[in-house]
């Protein structure tokens, strides 16, 4: 069932009567908002179906962090939307001009929070379909996995090399089925077999020896997530966003264009659903 978090109805009937003629229908801010949640659970509940229940619940919590994210943007939104009424309301005599202003300001902040959440959506349709993602609460589990299954390999491929160097033949090699054996054999007769002295050529065992080295170091870094910490600045702090997977760093003040520039340079990005400056968490960052 999807969890619902509050909209504040007077909030939305205010805005309503800041910027429209027409009466404010109760309920219609919760019924819109429930509507936009009930889309997104069950686009989870179909991406739930297409990939592994490992999967499952870090859809539940993506899910769950739209609902709670949008009813918060929604809310606030109502809210600005209430600061300052349409010049269609209020007549343009002593209209407010620079209130407008910062109210619009305010709306395009908001706006952008709201293209941020919007984004939760096609993570949540990616799941389970690529390659293991570091934010992926799951990463070191099916790293540790995939790098099993890539030394067993290595250890097969050798063993059946030293087998067919002693025997000279893949029949009775206790690491192949029948199938696999004759597969192997139909795989050293082609042209492009070049080393007829080994089932498994000599690039292939390098490849997979260079996948193991990157495996490995892929889990060390992921491991090594929890050392890390947050500090201060003059001016700001740094935090770690582990839920996000990102190093963020949060001005008191908006930094000047040097820093801005300094920040991009850096492979630092403004996050406004985040109010940071952020980038991917990891030993370079």
């Amino acid at each position: 069932m999807p969890k619902y978090y509050p909209i504040n109805e007077e909030a939305a009937k205010r805005a309503k009567d800041m910027n429209s003629f027409s009466d404010y229908q109760p309920g219609s801010a919760t019924a819109s908002y429930r509507a936009m949640v009930d889309e997104a659970y069950a686009a989870a509940e179909r991406q739930k179906a297409r990939v592994d229940p490992m999967y499952h619940d870090k859809i539940d919590a993506l899910v769950d962090r739209y609902a709670r994210e949008l009813a918060e943007n929604l809310n606030e939104r109502n809210v600005i939307d209430a600061r300052v009424p349409s010049i269609l309301i209020s007549g343009g005599g002593n209209f407010p001009v620079t209130k407008k202003h910062k109210q619009n300001a305010a709306r395009d902040r908001n706006y952008g929070e709201y293209a941020e959440i919007s984004k939760l959506l096609d993570k949540i349709r990616s799941v389970g379909m690529g390659g293991i993602s570091a934010d992926d609460d799951l990463a070191v589990e099916k790293l540790t996995k995939k790098l099993e299954g890539l030394e067993s390999q290595q250890t097969t491929m050798k063993a059946v090399n030293a087998y067919f160097r002693k025997h000279k033949t893949l029949d009775g090699c206790p690491e192949l089925t029948p199938e696999q054996a004759e597969k192997l054999k139909a795989d050293m007769a082609q042209s492009w077999h070049l080393d007829k002295s080994k089932p498994y050529p000599a690039y292939l065992l390098s490849n997979n020896n260079a996948n193991i080295r990157r495996v490995r170091q892929r889990i060390e870094e992921l491991s090594s997530r929890s050392e890390f910490a947050g500090w201060t600045f003059p001016g700001g702090e740094a935090k770690i966003n582990e839920a996000e997977n990102r190093l963020q760093l949060i001005f008191e003040e908006k930094p000047d264009a040097d820093q801005r520039q300094e920040l991009k340079s850096n492979g630092f990005k403004w996050a406004p659903s985040q109010g940071a400056w952020q980038r991917q968490l990891n030993q370079n960052a």
